[in-house]
Formats: C-alpha cells, sequence, structure tokens
C-alpha cells in the first residue's frame, strides 16, 4: 500500500527524532488516514532547515517498506 502526505518540520522539531528521544511521527495522508511510522526513516531527507516535501510511504501487511521524496 501507498500513502502520500506533505510534511514540513524544520530541524529543530525534528532533533527530538534525531536524537532518539521520540521514536514515532505520525502524519497525515493526502487520503485523510493516520499513519504512524518510525522517525529514524526520515534521517536521510534532513537538511539545514529541517525536512520538508511531499512524501510517498509504502507498506505491506502494514509493515515498513519504504519512504521516497516526490519531486513536484
Amino acid at each position: 500500500m501507498k500513502y502520500y502526505f506533505y510534511l514540513s518540520m524544520s530541524a529543530k522539531e525534528f532533533m527530538p527524532y534525531y536524537q532518539g528521544k521520540a521514536s514515532s511521527i505520525v502524519v497525515l495522508s493526502e487520503s485523510g488516514k493516520r499513519i504512524q511510522f518510525p522517525a529514524m526513516h526520515l534521517r536521510s531527507f534532513l537538511v539545514s532547515n529541517g525536512i520538508h516535501g511531499r512524501f510517498c510511504l509504502e507498506t505491506q501487511n502494514n509493515k515498513f517498506l519504504s519512504i521516497k521524496k516526490i519531486n513536484m
């Protein structure tokens, strides 16, 4: 299953996830479904001003498969 969502989070807001003080992040998909997944999967998208953009999260049987940033 693929879930599409937008995320806009400053580097300061992401810091607890980056440091491991918070482990899961919850986003609202474009279809209106709440999606929870390990925040560590977003680390590769972190830049100096945070994490911003549209993403596609892919799962199978409710297990994480991949996450990709969608260029617009």
